[in-house]
């Protein structure tokens, strides 16, 4: 009887170890990735909006959704051909328009549109409606076609370092920069009189290197982040079609200054 309860007892203790052995270092360690931690991004969604465009304000909230959810790498292009409407968006560039242009391209569309949503550089829909986007991203994700290359990035005093891991094909390295967040007061065109709530406003997108599915790291000079341009960059993995159009997306991460309220 004295032999079973001294075996029973150190099953017990065995059974605490191994408990243990599970949960290393509680209290001390960083938890590992959830799938639904920004680590493993939901998708890319890249909104094609502009401030002189009646229908954009509804797919402007529903993008400001998108980045309080946390669960995608956002950017808010502002494109310039509605200026002739009688306000000149105070966010646009040139280059935001040639990209969505670029974009009509990989799609064999004639022509663009806005408020346009692309998702992870693979479809695109009208961007009003958060929900949807939500869906068609993790329709994406169940089909493979998701961020399935991990990506990482840091800052470092002045130099900006870039850690991609392994995968199938090719693609771009991309930097995009952007402001988090600001108001514009529209005094002119068909928000006349309406004050426009913007987040992750595009400033500026660079192609700073290749990706040929082997490991790669980047250490770059680092763009001034905090200024009144940009406060916030994101690294995009994307691929090009035959004629160099930006395509899909199999990889992306975000990086911010001193996090703000949502």
């Amino acid at each position: 009887m004295l032999q079973a309860k001294t075996r029973t007892g150190r099953r017990r203790a065995w059974a605490r170890l191994a408990a243990l052995c599970l949960v290393p270092f509680i209290g001390f360690s960083v938890p590992a990735a959830k799938a639904d931690d920004f680590s493993t991004p939901k998708g890319v969604v890249e909104l094609f909006t502009s401030q002189g465009c009646r229908s954009c304000p509804p797919a402007d909230r529903a993008f400001e959704q998108l980045v309080r959810e946390g669960k995608v790498v956002a950017l808010s292009y502002h494109v310039d051909y509605w200026n002739y409407l009688g306000w000149a968006d105070t966010l646009a560039t040139k280059e935001n328009t040639a990209r969505q242009y670029a974009y009509a391209k990989t799609f064999g569309r004639n022509g663009v549109y806005t408020p346009q949503a692309v998702l992870n550089g693979r479809d695109h829909l009208k961007g009003t409606d958060a929900a949807e986007v939500n869906r068609r991203l993790d329709r994406m994700n169940s089909s493979g076609k998701g961020l399935v290359v991990p990506v990482t990035a840091s800052r470092h005093d002045d130099q900006l370092a870039i850690s991609i891991g392994q995968g199938a094909g090719k693609a771009n390295v991309v930097v995009v920069y952007f402001r988090q967040n600001q108001t514009v007061e529209v005094l002119k065109g068909e928000n006349l009189g309406q004050s426009l709530s913007y987040w992750h406003s595009v400033t500026d997108v660079q192609t700073v290197g290749m990706w040929d599915g082997k490991s790669l790291d980047l250490t770059l000079p680092a763009k001034p982040m905090g200024d009144d341009k940009s406060d916030g960059i994101a690294i995009l993995l994307q691929a090009a079609d035959g004629a160099g159009n930006p395509s899909r997306i199999i990889g992306a991460t975000v990086m911010k200054t001193t996090p703000k309220t949502l």
